[in-house]
């Protein structure tokens, strides 16, 4: 029979932003011979692709199994009050098993901060509840002082806003949510609430690492027990130390991998424009156009990511006229990559990107460059801290009705890949990969973090089987 150091479940909240992270993490509790288990949505677990190695998968119901994930206000309600219930009553079925003699009881939970009503299920069963923030120190920080009220909403145009351990933030640099309240005011009640118990929470865990924020670090470290754990990507493309650890393993979307990589092998170092969107963005089509126009206009290679859901908005003439000549294509229109092997290959130049956290964290710690092009949530906040505090990427500049043009993309990409402040975002970047993987690497601030919370659970445990 195998001795784990303990068994820890793992709640991520239902959405691929926030699966990965958490994951990742997962994976490398799994690596120090813990028994860790991932919790998903039933909708999710007949959904996705997963392939998860060590990892065990089981299911609860969020009152959506047919449909999955909502927008909707009812979402939030309902995964609680049925999350709850299912929860609990998985944790018990875990508990008072004697199926498998190898599989200890649980005696750790890490829940995304996004349902923090987890740890409410956790300490009536007297379990340790580590909260998983997948959001950076700096957003969360904001969303913070709104919970205290230090922060009021709606926020007045033209008001600049100070907060510990960062620098100035004009209106369109806060979250979206925080700057267009009325928008969607249930998801800042969602941001807001993961306050609520925190003070209750016996671990605060970051997808960040120590270097990367350490201002923001030593104000928030001072009222939890915060530690941070990332960078949270595979493996491969940090410390190496996961065996086979090449992938997240969960996939919403199918990607194209040959084709995007052999177009890829087929260009030079430093000459392909990257851009994704993520896995939410919504863009008009009239957007669509505009990066169309600057993509054609651009003296450099480009893979495009367009969604299955939005590829109807490209224009018609658009894939034919990327086609120089055949077997010769300026450019590549795709559904969905494996970014991080995007990020790596060396002909990739620079990355256009919404500024989704996991893309800013997967940029940082393989050294691309950025140009910022946030759409909504903790994104605007993102860019600003690529822009002035990392100095790793341009941030667009938008006319009145928020739409990037053509002309103003184009002259982003022609600094970020031959202008001095492009040259300057190079070095910058590169520095923040080394720092990035120095985290990760044994000895580095997030594996010692992760070192002491293993420990503790350890302990744990013994207690746990003393009692």
């Amino acid at each position: 029979m195998k001795a784990y150091g303990a068994h820890i479940l793992v709640i991520p909240y239902p959405l691929q932003g926030h699966i990965n992270p958490i994951l990742q993490f997962s994976k490398r509790l799994a690596s120090q011979d813990f028994k860790v288990t991932v919790v998903l949505t039933n909708y999710l677990a007949k959904s996705m692709k997963i392939q998860v190695g060590p990892l065990n998968i089981e299911t609860i119901s969020d009152g959506y199994d047919d449909v999955g994930w909502s927008a909707a206000e009812d979402y939030i309600e309902r995964f609680e009050t049925i999350g709850s219930k299912t929860l609990a009553d998985l944790i018990d079925r875990i508990q008072n098993s004697d199926d498998d003699d190898d599989t200890p009881p649980v005696s750790c939970v890490v829940y995304d901060s996004f349902v923090p009503w987890v740890l409410n299920v956790t300490q009536k069963l007297n379990l340790v509840g580590a909260v998983f923030f997948t959001q950076p120190l700096a957003v969360t920080s904001i969303y913070y002082y709104i919970y205290r009220g230090l922060l009021k909403v709606p926020v007045p145009d033209g008001e600049m806003f100070l907060i510990p351990g960062l620098p100035l933030f004009n209106v369109l640099e806060l979250p979206s949510f925080v700057s267009d309240v009325e928008s969607l005011p249930h998801f800042l009640r969602l941001l807001v609430d993961q306050f609520s118990n925190i003070e209750k929470a016996d671990w605060v865990l970051f997808n960040t690492f120590d270097e990367l924020e350490p201002e923001v670090l030593n104000w928030m470290a001072k009222l939890w027990r915060v530690r941070t754990i990332g960078p949270t990507i595979p493996s491969k493309y940090l410390d190496k130390r996961i065996e086979g650890d090449n992938d997240y393993g969960l996939n919403i979307f199918d990607t194209k991998r040959a084709e995007c990589i052999d177009w890829l092998n087929a260009k030079e170092d430093n000459s392909v424009i990257y851009v994704s969107m993520g896995s939410m963005a919504v863009l008009k089509q009239e957007q669509i156009e505009e990066v169309a126009g600057a993509l054609l206009g651009c003296d450099y290679n480009f893979l495009w990511v367009v969604r299955k859901t939005e590829e109807n908005k490209i224009p018609s003439t658009f894939r034919k006229d990327i086609s120089t000549s055949p077997g010769s294509e300026k450019g590549l229109v795709i559904t969905w990559c494996p970014q991080l092997e995007v990020l790596s290959h060396p002909a990739l130049g620079c990355f256009v990107t919404h500024c989704g956290w996991n893309s800013t964290m997967e940029s940082l710690s393989l050294g691309v460059p950025m140009i910022a092009f946030p759409q909504w949530s903790d994104q605007p906040s993102n860019a600003k801290c690529i822009e002035d505090i990392w100095k790793v990427g341009i941030r667009v500049k938008v006319d009145e009705d928020g739409i990037l043009r053509k002309k103003e993309l184009e002259l982003c990409i022609k600094e970020a890949m031959e202008g001095e402040k492009g040259k300057e975002m190079k070095k910058n970047a590169k520095n923040w990969k080394e720092l990035a993987v120095q985290a990760v690497s044994e000895g580095g601030s997030s594996d010692k973090n992760v070192d002491e919370f293993l420990e503790a659970m350890k302990k744990e445990k013994v207690i746990q089987n003393n009692g």
